[in-house]
C-alpha cells in the first residue's frame, strides 16, 4: 500500500475521512486501523469491555458513552469514581465550563473552581452531588446492607432520569459498570461517612472482582476498548487475562510506551502478559481521545447502520 494524498470532497462523511486516513501515514493509519478492529469486534460478537477515565466524563464524551450503551455497542463498562460523580452531577443539571490550559490556578482556587485540563468544575457541583448522595445511600441501606460497587451503581442509574447519563443507560440496558477504586473521590468520602453511622453497611469490592471475572469465560470472544489508562484499563484486561485473553483490543492514549506505565502500555505489550491473544486484532492510537475516539467509533457506527446492525437508526437522537 502506498501513501495517498488526502483530498476533501463535497458532502464528505466521517467514513470518507477515516477511509483516507488509512493511506495518509503516521497516527492517522493507526486510527483507521482502530476503527477496523472495532468493526470486527461487533461483527464477530465479541463481548466488549469499554474502559475510560473520569476526565472523559468531565468533557463532552459522557453522552457519547451513554449512547454507545443504548446502541448495544458496549457490554461492560469500567471506569474511575470521578466519572461516576460527574455523570451524576450533570444529570442533576450541573454545567461544566470550557476554560484554558494556562488559567491562573491560584485565582481559580480562590473562586472555588477546579480545573481538569481546560474544563472547569465549580465546587457547587460537588456540593450538589453530596447533597444528593446522602439521602440516596440511606434509602439503599434500608433495602440491603451489603452491596458490590456494580450493584450500587445500577441502583443509582435506576434513580436517575437522564437519557444522556452513563449510569442511567447502563441500568436501563443491563450493562454492568465496574468501579474498582470507588473510594478514590468524593463518593468514597461519603461512603466512609455513611459507614461510620451504619457499621453494618458494606461495599464489597472483592466480590465485584468475581463479578467482572465471571462476566465472560474462556470460550467467549472478548474485546477491549481502553481510553486512557489507569485502574479502569487494567481491571478490564486483567479480567480478559484470566479468561484466556482478548481477541480484539484498541488502546487510545497520550502516554508513551517508554514510561512503563499502564497508560502507556501498548496492545503488543499486553500480549507478553496474555491479556491479549497472540493472534489478536489490535491497534494502539496515540493522541487526544476526545479527537481520536469519536472519529474511529463514528466510522464504525456508520458502517453498522449501513448494514442494519444497529437496534435503531442513528438519527434517533436528533
Amino acid at each position: 500500500m502506498y501513501v495517498t494524498d488526502f483530498k476533501w470532497k463535497k458532502q464528505m462523511k466521517v467514513s470518507d475521512l477515516v477511509g483516507q486516513y488509512g493511506k495518509v501515514g503516521y497516527q492517522s493509519v493507526q486510527l483507521a486501523r482502530a476503527s477496523e478492529v472495532i468493526v470486527k469486534m461487533k461483527k464477530n460478537s465479541a463481548k466488549l469491555y469499554l474502559t475510560f477515565t473520569s476526565n472523559m466524563v468531565s468533557c463532552g464524551l459522557r453522552g457519547f458513552f451513554a449512547q454507545l450503551v443504548e446502541l448495544g455497542i458496549a457490554d461492560v463498562l469500567v471506569t474511575t469514581v470521578g466519572g461516576i460523580e460527574e455523570d451524576i452531577m450533570k444529570s442533576l443539571g450541573e454545567k461544566f465550563s470550557i476554560g484554558s490550559f494556562s488559567a491562573d490556578d491560584v485565582e481559580l482556587h480562590e473562586k472555588g473552581v477546579n480545573r481538569v485540563g481546560n474544563v472547569l468544575i465549580k465546587n457547587e457541583s460537588y456540593m450538589k452531588f453530596e447533597d444528593w448522595i446522602g439521602p440516596v445511600l440511606a434509602k439503599l441501606y434500608e433495602k440491603q446492607k451489603k452491596w458490590t460497587p456494580s450493584e450500587l451503581l445500577r441502583e443509582l442509574g435506576l434513580i436517575l432520569d437522564d437519557e444522556s447519563s452513563i449510569l442511567y443507560q447502563a441500568a436501563k440496558n443491563n450493562v454492568p459498570i465496574f468501579c474498582p477504586a470507588i473510594t478514590d473521590g468524593s463518593f468514597g468520602f461519603h461512603l466512609y461517612l455513611f459507614q461510620q453511622k451504619h457499621r453494618d453497611f458494606v461495599i464489597d469490592v472483592v466480590a465485584d472482582f468475581g463479578n467482572i471475572l465471571f462476566s465472560s469465560n474462556h470460550d467467549e470472544k472478548k474485546a477491549v476498548i481502553a481510553l486512557g489508562g489507569s485502574i479502569s484499563k487494567h481491571h478490564a484486561i486483567l479480567a480478559t487475562l484470566l479468561n484466556g485473553g482478548a481477541s480484539y483490543a484498541v488502546y487510545m492514549t497520550t502516554a508513551h510506551k517508554t514510561s512503563g506505565s499502564m497508560s502507556g502500555a501498548t496492545t503488543n505489550e499486553a500480549k507478553s502478559w496474555g491479556k491479549v491473544k497472540d493472534d489478536s486484532d489490535v491497534a494502539t492510537v496515540h493522541g487526544d481521545v476526545t479527537i481520536t475516539f469519536p472519529l474511529a467509533m463514528i466510522n464504525a457506527l456508520e458502517q453498522f447502520e449501513e448494514e442494519g446492525l444497529l437496534p435503531f437508526g442513528a438519527n434517533k437522537n436528533e
